[in-house]
């Protein structure tokens, strides 16, 4: 009997999913483990494996479909197995062939008033070209000689959708009028060159055009995930009244800290500690004292946060995502950096549940490890504001008549101004750099 894969549902939210690549083929022999296809949520993309060993009888859907949760995708089976009652495309097509209009009559309305357009005997050089007014109108429009058009229209005549067929330079009245001596081929009485010769199109190979124009650029279609983050961010920037406040603190403590805990991270069983875990650390423990940061503007209402959804930006293969840990506040500094961890590996590896990429009331996305020493961090609507993490400098300061060197590391907070006033982002934003150069006292509260 046939396997039938079904569209998976990732997450209670999902309600349906876009088929972004087949991997495998109708009559493709499958086995275990094989990769069928790859599908995209708004938040995610993840990979179907096959669980059975098989042929692949019949995909249902193709590339870019968008494809409803539970639905059959396709079949897995032995060659010949009758699986049409699997295919939802045929229960669809009789539900709607009741109700599709007849389009007969309107074909052959439309064949009538092609043909009664008024024709055009044109006459372009040594040659009488059959032309529709409007074929003709918009040839003019894109400079295109219309001589090298495939007529479909009634009667031979060369119509608009001929036009726009022609996509070819060397097709265009530029190039005729931009030939080279060399490109000329003579027609004239004892091999001169006539006024015919010099009004006729270069002859440039199609194979050579289209060489050329691969080798200058690439075309790839956009994944869906990225048409989410264009749109969101899009949203983001048009919608919101956004300012950055950036500031630095000394972390020389963190730094301590850091190498105490990798010096004795075997030891203690703890996960590895990155500077960037402090941080999440500090905020989770700063935020709940400023909850017009720790929160979400939905169209005139705030919504403030009793717990801290710390949302953690995550450079993936398929685009940025968004993970949140939920309840931070709440975890100590080694189960906050596993769950982070965990998260980013499961966004990588496009494993991700799109319930984990919702829900955040605040969040940190880190560009400190490219050497950014400062930027400006784009809020992830519907939250209030986003803090950025840069990179560690070394900078002099005057202590006790003495100047000193020291690890001076930035911190970028973009606020949304219609949620957020300016006194009091700054205050968290200070007291988040305290809580920072103070780490063994955050620690202990």
């Amino acid at each position: 009997m046939a396997d039938i894969v079904i569209m998976p549902r990732q997450g209670q939210s999902v309600e349906s999913c876009i088929i972004a690549k087949w991997h495998k083929k109708k009559g493709d022999k499958v086995k275990i483990g094989d990769i069928l296809f790859t599908y995209e949520t708004d938040k995610s993309t993840f990979d179907e494996e096959a669980k059975t060993d098989g042929t692949l009888l019949d995909v249902f859907f193709e590339e870019g479909d968008d494809v409803e949760c539970l639905l059959n995708v396709c079949a897995i089976g032995e060659e010949g197995e009758d699986i049409s009652g699997a295919n939802p495309n045929n229960q669809m097509a009789e539900e709607n062939k009741a109700e599709a209009p007849d389009k007969t009559a309107e074909a052959k309305a439309e064949e009538k008033v092609e043909a009664s357009v008024e024709k055009e005997l044109a006459y372009h050089g040594d040659e009488f070209v059959k032309i529709s007014p409007r074929a003709k109108n918009l040839a003019n429009r894109l400079n295109i000689d219309y001589r090298y058009a495939e007529a479909t229209g009634p009667n031979g005549r060369v119509i608009e959708r001929d036009i726009e067929a022609i996509d070819s330079p060397a097709y265009t009245k530029a190039a005729s009028s931009n030939m080279t001596d060399a490109q000329i081929s003579p027609t004239g009485i004892g091999g001169r060159i006539s006024t015919a010769d010099l009004t006729a199109p270069a002859q440039v190979p199609a194979a050579n055009v289209q060489q050329a124009t691969a080798a200058l650029y690439e075309d790839v279609k956009i994944t869906n995930i990225r048409k989410v983050i264009a749109k969101s961010m899009h949203a983001s920037l048009s919608e919101m009244a956004q300012l950055t406040l950036n500031a630095t603190f000394d972390a020389t403590e963190i730094m301590a800290f850091r190498a105490k805990l990798k010096a004795n991270m075997e030891k203690m069983g703890l996960s590895k500690i990155t500077i960037n875990d402090i941080v999440l650390f500090a905020v989770s423990r700063t935020l709940l004292n400023h909850r017009d940061i720790n929160a979400n503007l939905i169209d005139d209402t705030m919504r403030y946060f009793n717990t801290v959804n710390l949302g953690v930006a995550v450079d993936t293969p398929r685009g940025l995502m968004v993970p949140t840990i939920f309840s931070a506040e709440k975890l100590s500094l080694n189960d906050l950096a596993s769950s982070a961890k965990s998260l980013a590996s499961a966004a990588k590896e496009g494993k991700i549940s799109p319930d984990s990429l919702r829900g955040g009331s605040f969040t940190v996305t880190n560009l400190g490890s490219f050497g950014v020493e400062s930027f400006t961090p784009v809020i992830n609507p519907p939250q209030t504001a986003i803090l950025g993490v840069n990179n560690i400098v070394n900078r002099v300061r005057e202590a006790n008549g003495e100047l000193k060197m020291y690890p001076a590391m930035g911190l970028s907070l973009t606020f949304d101004h219609r949620a957020v006033d300016g006194a009091p982002a700054a205050r968290f934003l200070k007291e988040l750099c305290d809580n920072l150069e103070n780490f063994s006292v955050t620690l202990a509260k």
